[in-house]
């Protein structure tokens, strides 16, 4: 079982996100993602954000809020709990990330890049700005084939719906 931290840093109604190329045996090879990694011993999850943002892309946090707890459950990578954030202030110089390409990307294109099927889910539900939640999502080698939310199960392949903000 692993302990990471994931963060989606906004900037003018864009994403940062990380194109994982570089890692052979990365579980998260060729997907886009948020920035973050493993807890280290002794490290809050907001001391493994920070030190996690800054080594990938060079930026300071300033501030960020914690929005859930997911919880992946994997026939192949076993069992991961990580703490998903997202974060509206940072500063600092950015630089080339060792793990792949950072880009901002817009958030109503988001969908269309290669993801995993859960993170399109939480995806969603931060750009609904839906309270602190506690999803689960349970894979079958890359597929997903359950999650629930809250604790209550939903069918595949239900999304929670985008809100009509008109």
């Amino acid at each position: 079982m692993k302990i990471t931290t994931l963060c989606y840093m906004e900037r003018g109604g864009r994403w940062l996100m990380l194109h994982r190329t570089v890692k052979e045996n990365d579980e998260n090879r060729d997907k886009w993602i948020g920035v973050g990694g493993k807890l280290e011993e002794g490290e809050s999850p907001e001391d493994c954000l920070r030190r996690e943002v800054r080594e990938e892309t060079g930026y300071e946090l300033t501030e960020f809020r914690f929005r859930g707890l997911v919880t992946f459950v994997s026939d192949r990578w076993g069992t991961e709990y990580m703490c998903l954030y997202t974060a509206s202030g940072f500063g600092g110089t950015p630089h080339a990330c060792g793990e792949g390409a950072l880009e901002w990307i817009p958030k109503d294109e988001i969908e269309s890049l290669n993801l995993w099927e859960g993170d399109k889910i939480f995806l969603r539900l931060l750009a609904e700005e839906a309270p602190f939640f506690s999803l689960k999502l349970r894979y079958e080698g890359e597929r997903l084939a359950e999650w629930a939310l809250n604790g209550t199960p939903r069918p595949l392949p239900e999304l929670p719906r985008e809100r009509n903000h008109g």
